[in-house]
C-alpha cells in the first residue's frame, strides 16, 4: 500500500516516512458490505479500520451513540490497549477500509507505538492507561 494513502488520516500524519512505510507495507484494504458487523461488543480486539468510503453506526448495548464515515478510524483503543471490543459497529454504506492488525501493530518500533498511542489519546481525550467508554 503506498505509504501517501495512511498520512491524510490524523492518526498516522505525525509519524516519520519511514514509520509510515513500514506501516503500509503491513496494511491491507478490504470491502464490506452494508449490514456487515465490522466487530462486536465483548469480542477481542484484532484490528483497527481506517475508513476511507462508506459509513458505519457505532452501537453499545442495544444504543446507538455514534456514525463514522471517511476518515474515521475504528477499533484503534482496543488494539492499542489490548482491550475487548466495547461497541458493536456495522456498516451502513457500502465501505473500503485500510485495516491493520494487532499483529502488525506489535511489530511496529516502541516509539512509533508510544507516538500512536498518544495521537490516538489526545485525539479522544482517553488515557492510554485508564480504561473507559471510548466508542471503538
Amino acid at each position: 500500500m503506498d505509504p501517501s494513502r495512511l498520512t491524510s488520516h490524523p492518526i498516522f500524519s505525525q509519524l516519520e516516512p519511514g514509520e509510515l512505510s513500514r506501516l503500509a507495507a503491513l496494511a491491507t484494504e478490504e470491502s464490506f458490505p452494508v449490514g456487515k458487523v465490522l466487530v462486536r461488543q465483548g469480542d477481542f480486539s484484532t484490528e483497527l479500520y481506517v475508513i476511507e468510503e462508506g459509513g458505519a453506526e457505532i452501537v453499545r448495548d442495544g444504543t446507538l451513540v455514534d456514525r463514522v464515515g471517511p476518515g474515521d478510524i475504528v477499533g484503534e483503543i482496543g488494539v492499542l490497549e489490548k482491550t475487548r471490543r466495547n461497541a458493536d459497529v456495522v456498516v451502513t454504506e457500502p465501505m473500503l477500509a485500510i485495516k491493520i492488525t494487532h499483529w502488525e501493530i506489535k511489530r511496529l518500533s516502541r516509539p512509533t507505538l508510544a507516538k500512536l498511542q498518544a495521537i490516538v489519546a489526545e485525539r479522544t481525550g482517553h488515557r492510554a492507561d485508564s480504561p473507559g467508554p471510548v466508542p471503538d
